[in-house]
């Protein structure tokens, strides 16, 4: 079979002439945000990306096809879609092969990026170990794809409704380098602090290309995770979102929600029980991480 990837006209001029791209992943747009904004949202962060000097190339599957960049009718029609699939590693294959339309996570979006010949993908938060992993086994196939393709995802860190000590462990078994961007701790995504001091800590674009270049002269595989914290006047203090997470877990344990549902669920729950506050933290950081990515795309093309 062919594989059929289809680049919108921006991204291959981009791509032809080496110059900067970052990927973005549209599970946000599907099952991270409500209608319009999630629209708004999505047209946002490209319009950040494109001002810093970088081509934005938002990625999904439509009709079987790969599509690495979207026009805007397709990312309006993909925003007000109620039946795209929540496509990873395990069945982005299947959806290309049955005609399927879906939206990519950390996972998949980081496979059609390096497809693509894209190296920095900017996202919310990465999945990792769940709470009471031990009974469940949900561990999110972000983590193992990390530490097998070779992009650099920022971040706002791992999101806040997992266990980040066991994430942040899983990450260490898999030589996955973990980089806390501008200061000591890695941040839990609504909060700049997790609490918990990240492995690694890089100050500039520049430092962070260096330690991709090395890696790629090393031949060591995998990609990187940088964990960017949002801003301090967007984010909302870990004590307290603490609070809100564990209602928020435990009415689903309640409503017995859980595989690739509970993300999406826990996430809408959280902006009912914090009224909206989450959702605006939400977008601040993603926009926040799509600026990141965009520069340090634009320091790796200069190399």
């Amino acid at each position: 079979m062919h594989l059929s990837i289809s680049p919108s006209d921006s991204v291959k001029k981009a791509l032809d002439a080496g110059d900067a791209v970052v990927a973005l992943e549209s599970t946000i747009i599907t099952h991270g945000m409500p209608y319009p904004q999630n629209l708004e949202t999505a047209k946002s962060v490209e319009s950040i990306v494109k001002e810093a000097g970088a081509t934005p190339a938002t990625i999904a599957v439509i009709d079987g096809q790969l599509k690495v960049g979207l026009e805007d009718e397709t990312l309006d029609w993909l925003a007000r879609c109620a039946t795209a699939a929540k496509l990873s590693r395990a069945d982005l294959a299947f959806a290309i092969a049955s005609g399927g339309t879906g939206s990519t996570t950390v996972a998949a979006t980081m496979i059609a990026a390096h497809l693509a010949g894209i190296a920095v993908f900017a996202t919310g938060g990465v999945g990792g170990v769940h709470r009471g992993a031990s009974e469940s086994f949900d561990i999110s196939a972000d983590l193992q794809e990390l530490s097998r393709t070779p992009v650099t995802v920022v971040s706002a860190g791992a999101k806040a409704i997992l266990d980040i000590p066991k994430t942040l462990e899983v990450l260490e078994t898999l030589g996955v380098p973990v980089i806390a961007y501008g200061q000591d701790n890695f941040p839990a995504f609504w909060s700049s602090d997790s609490g918990l001091t990240s492995p690694l800590r890089l100050d500039s674009e520049k430092a962070i290309v260096d330690f991709i270049m090395a890696r790629k002269a090393l031949d060591i595989e995998g990609g990187m995770l940088i964990g960017n914290p949002v801003p301090a006047g967007d984010e909302i203090k870990r004590d307290e979102m603490e609070k809100t997470i564990s209602k928020a877990i435990d009415n689903a344990n309640a409503k017995g929600i859980s595989g690739k549902a509970l993300t999406p669920w826990l996430l809408g729950h959280i902006v009912e029980l914090t009224n909206g506050a989450s959702l605006e933290t939400n977008q601040a950081l993603i926009k926040h991480n799509a600026l990141l990515a965009a520069n340090i795309a634009i320091e790796l093309a200069k190399r």
